[in-house]
């Protein structure tokens, strides 16, 4: 089971039931799509997708994945499961546009590092940026993720894929 993790302003709580809500609000935020490289879906997707969370995810312990909470109040999102573009783990985070630019991305990656190193057993992470996501791609180059190569998307958006080393960078 997804363990409930801390960090020093963040809990990350398994999903339950009554989450769905603010889940659905974070992934229809075109923001939020935007810089997570993805196009905005229907709610109706986005609720089936949560609640394969709830009925496959957890019960076959498919990856990690949890809500973000700050002073009791959601915040995002994140994960770590395999990535499909090479043979290792990605973390995934998408925080509301209102929690941006406070350091709780750097602290969501590190709570997600130090997990993949502690429980997981993990010795390297991935991530995947928009090339465009300057923000983020800074804070990649702090915590010490270097390029591996990118990825072009069947509509000519770019994305870059780093790797960072799970303990001795952050």
């Amino acid at each position: 089971m997804t363990p409930a993790l801390r960090t020093e302003r963040l809990e990350f709580l398994p999903y339950r039931p009554e989450h769905e809500d603010v889940f659905v609000a974070l992934l229809r935020d075109e923001e939020v799509c935007r810089w997570m490289g993805q196009e905005r879906v229907s709610e109706e997707e986005i609720r089936t997708l949560f609640r394969a969370i709830l009925t496959d995810v957890y019960p076959k312990r498919l990856f990690d994945v949890w809500g973000l909470w700050h002073e009791g109040v959601y915040v995002g999102h994140a994960e770590v499961k395999k990535t499909g573009n090479v043979d290792g783990h990605e973390l995934v985070t998408a925080l509301s546009p209102g929690y941006w630019g406070k350091g709780l991305g750097t602290e969501v990656v590190r709570g997600l590092l130090r997990h993949a190193a502690d429980d997981l057993g993990l010795r390297e992470a991935y991530g995947m940026v928009g090339a465009d996501n300057t923000a983020s791609l800074a804070m990649c180059r702090r915590l010490g993720f270097r390029p591996v190569r990118d990825v072009v998307g069947d509509d000519g958006t770019v994305t870059r894929m780093l790797v960072v080393p799970t303990t001795g960078t952050v």
